[in-house]
C-alpha cells in the first residue's frame, strides 16, 4: 500500500511495488469521495437500463473506442494472440473529455479523439460526473508519473512532454450474474496486460474476482482496500523501463464460493495512455551495463490502437 500524502515515502514504496509486483494501492490519493461514490452510482445505474436502451449509445461499427459494448463482445486474451471464448462482461467507456489543443492527419490519432456517446435522455447525470471524474483521475495520473519518475531517478517531470496530450480512456466494466455456467476457459475478464502507462481502478473490497499473476505463474487475489485505489502499470511503462518495472498479467474470474452462476460485480477503470507521437523506448538510466533493449522503439498510439482492435467483436 502507497500513501501519497509523504512523497519521499511514496517514492520509495512506488519503486518497490512496481519492479516486484506491478499492482499497488493507493491512499491519501485526493480524488474526491463524493465524487467516487457519484461515479460508481451513475455506472451502476447505466448498466440497470434495458439494452435497447443501452443500444442507444453504442459503439456505432467494431473499432470505435467509445460508448457501450455489450456482452460477450470483447475477448481480452486476443491482445496476445491467443484465442478463447469472449469475456463475460460489458461496458461503457469514454475519451478525452475536452477537445485537442492540437491538429493531427493520422486517422487513427482522429479515432482517439471521437466524440464521446452520452446517454443524455435517459441518464442525464451520467456526463457531468463522468467528465469531472475524468479530468480528476487525468491529475492524479499526472502526479503518479511524477513519483514514478523520481522513482526512476529522473526529473520529476520527465513524462510531462509525453502525455501532454494524452488520449486515455474511463470504462466501466459490468459483470452481471451469468444466466449459464461458462464454457471451459472463459472467464469475466480474459488475461492481458493493459497496454499504456498506468491504469487507476475504483473497485469494492466485496466484489472478489481480480487475479494478479505472480512472478512464479501462481494466480493472487487482488482485492482492493476501502478508500483506496488500485493502480496497475502498462506495456508502455514496461517498455520504457526495460521491464525492470513490470506490466503485469491480470484477469477477472467468475468466484467460486456463491451461487455457480457467480455475483454482480462492477469496477471503473482510467487507463492513461502516452501523447499518440510518442516514443516508447528503453529510458537510458533503466539500461543496465551489458544489457541490451528487449524492445525496439514504437508509437505509443499504433501500439495502442491495435492491441484495442484486437479485442473487439464484429
Amino acid at each position: 500500500m502507497v500513501s501519497l500524502a509523504d512523497r519521499a515515502g511514496a517514492v520509495t514504496a512506488m519503486a518497490d511495488a512496481c519492479e516486484r509486483v506491478g499492482f499497488l494501492t493507493i491512499v491519501d490519493h485526493g480524488v474526491d469521495a463524493a465524487l467516487l461514490t457519484e461515479l460508481w452510482a451513475t455506472a451502476w445505474s447505466f448498466f440497470e437500463l434495458p439494452d435497447d436502451t443501452k443500444r442507444a449509445v453504442a459503439m456505432p461499427y467494431p473499432g470505435y473506442p467509445y460508448g457501450w459494448s455489450p456482452f460477450s463482445y470483447e475477448t481480452l486474451t486476443a491482445s496476445l494472440g491467443e484465442t478463447s471464448p469472449p469475456d463475460l462482461k460489458e461496458s461503457y467507456a469514454i475519451g478525452p473529455v475536452d477537445p485537442p489543443t492540437h491538429a493531427f492527419t493520422d486517422p487513427d490519432e482522429a479515432s482517439a479523439w471521437s466524440p464521446n456517446r452520452w446517454p443524455a435522455d435517459d441518464l442525464p447525470a451520467l456526463r457531468p460526473v463522468w467528465e469531472r471524474a475524468f479530468r480528476a483521475f487525468a491529475d492524479l495520473s499526472a502526479r503518479l508519473l511524477s513519483l514514478m519518475a523520481e522513482a526512476l531517478d529522473l526529473a520529476p517531470d520527465h513524462f510531462e512532454p509525453l502525455v501532454d496530450r494524452h488520449t486515455s480512456a474511463m470504462r466501466a466494466l459490468h459483470y452481471p450474474p451469468l444466466a449459464r455456467a461458462p464454457q471451459p476457459g472463459q472467464l469475466r475478464a480474459g488475461a492481458h496486460t493493459d497496454y499504456g502507462t498506468l491504469t487507476v481502478l475504483v473497485a469494492r473490497h466485496d466484489q472478489p474476482g481480480l487475479q494478479v499473476q505472480r512472478p512464479d505463474g501462481a494466480w493472487a487475489a487482488a482485492d482492493p482496500v476501502p478508500g483506496g485505489l488500485v493502480v496497475n502499470l502498462g506495456d508502455a511503462m514496461a517498455r520504457w523501463t526495460n521491464d525492470r518495472w513490470r506490466s503485469t498479467m491480470h484477469r477477472v474470474v467468475v468466484p467460486e464460493h456463491g451461487p455457480a452462476s457467480g455475483e454482480r460485480r462492477q469496477s471503473i477503470a482510467f487507463f492513461h495512455n502516452a501523447n499518440w507521437d510518442a516514443r516508447i523506448e528503453c529510458i537510458p538510466s533503466c539500461l543496465r551495463a551489458g544489457e541490451a533493449p528487449r524492445y525496439a522503439p514504437i508509437g505509443a498510439g499504433p501500439h495502442l490502437m491495435a492491441k484495442f482492435r484486437s479485442t473487439v467483436g464484429g
